[in-house]
């Protein structure tokens, strides 16, 4: 069905169309009795486009339409052409309706509107007796349902009351003809004021007594099925359930929804799927007839053995499911076991990512991968991609993201200030990938983003108008969810930067030569992507619990040297556990089933952040901005005039941007000075505070294997530091590191302090 042909089968069409395609119906948004003032009209590549004359919003209209059962994707074509696959129907009608009354109009029916159309091919008129002899019926049975001939507008249709369980009268349908016209299903149309809602309502008591119900598009379905004492309700329109419609199976032990082979089957079914009566569904599917009604016309003797046995083949929703779900976890298993098995995975795919043209940066996309990874966990690691502009950042995102299912992630360049609080994306164990720091614009957006990175969701309230007035409305959106930002940017906003691993790519002039190599050379073959993705897929359903044996040695080994590491240790341990959900097929279990995490994925990830965790604390000065402090201090000392970034670049052999970018750090950090005031004017720049030696804040794993043969001899033997008195000056006592420095005990204002 055309999206225009769903609308208009919701909407009541006062005329049309006209000879530009257009039609006027009643406006659901607003009490449009009189003057139709809704028009419709269907654009060149399918959409439905529709404009109130009243005033009434494109919000308004969408959202009164979503009360018929028409969502915002119904009103485009799937093809992007306007007609079903195959179907040889013209974007546009051309047949003009002309309104005229007629003697004879059933009073019942005032209000109602011709859709005959002058020129389109001539059908017998649908009277009830014309109705029961298509559809095999007797003419007295279908009396009884209330069912009866009226004129309408100079023809014949059959009027259809839809009863609620009281038995009073809330909708009439009128059927105009038996079979769809060429045009399109201009069948059907619904009385002034009806509001649609399932047909044989007023049979709900029958329905309870038997336990059991059959779902069918439509009153003929039910007509036949009643007709053979089978309890039967009726959706009116593939596309029109709604969910409160739920409530009236509560307490039915059975709800059997027949399917019908087509697009709007599918629809009802995912529709059901998704409602309130899921647990209940068993979805039938019939062999070699279309509906019921054609089943009871292909073979009327034999219809209630057909129908039994294609009962006796529906599996309740929740068995289909769990059959689906197995089928499909047996397949990625098979898919991946080979890769799965693998000891160093990341190495693999570093060197699959290589091949497929990715230059250099294997630190950066084994640690994008394996962040991604741990959007299983409860606590997942984010990453700011950083880099100047052209330094590649983007495309090793997304290169790294094609290994990746598209559920595993959200990718946008920009969004809105509120996006995050109203987006109707799920968010929930999931990447969200912004490129360009810049795109999260505000401070509320980056707000959010912080509540949804530390406290795992977002809660939001706001007010809103609506009919009743303003109202207080709570939005929340569920996490965890991380978060992968690319920036040119030095740092971020520091709330965010905490939050946030900081990797930033290569720009040395090495780089750009690998990267003009890999460009001359191209793409040796692109990865075989299948096992990588059924790797994923597979992990989602596979154990996430991790236990972590050597932690608490860890964590003593570990300087407690600044607040941050309190977030930034989190995040090791996150890693670690990451890396062992990947490599789970070849690691070992604990009682409980929790994979236990080696040493060997402590080695891999300090391998990946070691650096970076010391950079965030500032307790190691990165090599680029170290080299371009010596730099700085090279030529100031050869001739005591102040560098300009040039200079420096030069003495580096790196382009001015990557210069610019360690001075800037170098200065934010104390380690240079700018002696110009002027922004406008070059730097002049001189030494300033020195270089503090490397702090190790991540012990070599060898410290956590003696930790472990210790822990196996009894406990680890270590000496309690020197007293006060043992040491000379009072200092207090200190504790050596591997490359010289010693962090000494607080002093008794509470500082820490090192010598080197």
């Amino acid at each position: 069905m055309r999206p225009l042909e769903r609308v208009l089968e919701v909407l009541e069409v006062d005329r049309g169309p006209d000879h530009r395609g257009e039609y006027l119906a009643f406006c659901p948004a607003h009490d449009d009795r009189n003057t139709p003032n809704l028009r419709v009209e269907e654009a060149e590549d399918g959409r439905v486009l529709l404009h109130c004359f009243a005033g009434c919003s494109q919000d308004e209209v969408l959202s009164a339409l979503e009360e018929r059962g028409i969502r915002r994707r119904d009103l485009f074509s799937r093809n992007g052409r306007g007609v079903e696959e195959g179907s040889n129907l013209p974007p546009y009608r051309t047949a003009t309706l002309q309104p005229r009354s007629v003697k004879g109009e059933d009073k019942r029916e005032k209000g109602l509107r011709d859709p005959a159309q002058p020129g389109a091919m001539a059908q017998p008129p649908c009277t009830l007796e014309a109705y029961a002899g298509a559809k095999e019926l007797p003419v007295e049975f279908l009396r009884e349902l209330g069912l009866s001939t009226v004129s309408y507008m100079g023809t014949k249709a059959v009027r259809m009351p839809y009863l609620t369980e009281d038995g009073r009268e809330g909708a009439v349908r009128l059927r105009l003809a038996l079979e769809k016209s060429p045009q399109g299903d201009n069948r059907f149309r619904w009385r002034k004021g009806s509001k649609p809602t399932l047909y044989g309502l007023w049979r709900m008591e029958r329905v309870r007594e038997a336990g059991y119900v059959v779902l069918v598009e439509g009153e003929s379905d039910c007509h036949t099925l009643w007709h053979h004492g089978i309890e039967a309700l009726g959706v009116p329109g593939a596309s029109n359930w709604k969910e409160e419609w739920a409530a009236h199976l509560e307490g039915i032990g059975k709800v059997y929804a027949v399917i019908e082979p087509d697009e709007g089957g599918e629809m009802l079914k995912e529709r059901l799927a998704a409602s309130g009566i899921r647990d209940l569904l068993r979805f039938v599917e019939l062999d070699g007839a279309k509906d019921v009604s054609e089943l009871h016309l292909s073979d009327p003797t034999r219809f209630l053995e057909n129908l039994r046995a294609a009962f006796g083949r529906a599996a309740t929703l929740i068995d289909q499911e769990k059959e689906r779900a197995e089928a499909r976890a047996r397949e990625v298993r098979e898919a991946c076991e080979g890769l799965a098995r693998e000891g160093r995975i990341l190495d693999r795919f570093a060197a699959e990512l290589g091949r497929s043209g990715v230059a250099g940066e294997s630190r950066a996309a084994k640690l994008l991968y394996l962040a991604l990874t741990s959007r299983l966990l409860e606590r997942i690691v984010s990453i700011a991609v950083k880099g100047p502009s052209s330094g590649g950042k983007t495309y090793l995102v997304e290169r790294v993201l094609s290994f990746f299912p598209e559920d595993a992630y959200y990718a946008l360049t920009a969004m809105s200030e509120r996006t995050l609080a109203y987006s109707e994306e799920p968010i929930k164990h999931r990447f969200l990938v912004i490129y360009e720091a810049e795109g999260m614009s505000g401070d509320f957006a980056t707000y959010l983003m912080r509540s949804l990175l530390s406290e795992g969701r977002v809660r939001y309230e706001t007010v809103e108008s609506t009919k009743d007035g303003i109202r207080p409305r709570l939005i929340e959106r569920e996490g965890p969810t991380g978060l992968i930002v690319t920036t040119t940017a030095v740092k971020l906003h520091p709330e965010n930067e905490t939050r946030l691993l900081s990797l930033t790519v290569a720009d040395t002039q090495e780089q750009t030569r690998n990267v003009l190599r890999a460009l001359a050379r191209g793409r040796i073959g692109e990865p075989d992507l299948k096992p990588w993705l059924a790797l994923q897929e597979w992990l989602v359903t596979a154990e996430r619990q991790v236990v972590i044996p050597y932690a608490g040695d860890l964590a003593e080994l570990v300087p407690p040297v600044a607040v941050r590491l309190r977030r930034d240790f989190g995040a090791v341990l996150n890693l670690i556990r990451a890396h062992a959900v990947l490599h789970q097929a070849t690691r070992e279990k604990d009682a409980d089933g929790r994979i236990v995490a080696t040493l060997d994925d402590y080695v891999a990830v300090r391998e990946l952040v070691a650096d970076l965790v010391s950079e965030g604390i500032e307790a190691t000065v990165p090599k680029g901005v170290r080299e371009a402090v010596h730099a700085v201090a090279r030529l100031h000392a050869g001739n005591s005039e102040p560098v300009t970034v040039a200079e420096v670049a030069r003495e580096l052999e790196l382009d001015r941007s990557a210069a610019s970018r360690r001075i800037k750090t170098a200065r934010e950090q104390g380690y240079l000075r700018d002696l110009e005031d002027n922004p406008r004017k070059p730097s002049r720049l001189v030494p300033g505070d020195p270089l503090p030696e490397d702090l190790e804040i991540l012990p070599p794993p060898d410290a956590l294997k003696a930790c472990k043969r210790a822990g196996e001899n009894g406990g680890i033997d270590t000496p309690l530091p020197p007293s006060n008195g043992d040491e000379e000056g009072g200092g207090g006592g200190a504790y050596p590191s591997e490359n010289g420095a010693r962090l000494h005990a607080p002093d008794e204002d509470g500082r820490v302090r090192f010598t080197l």
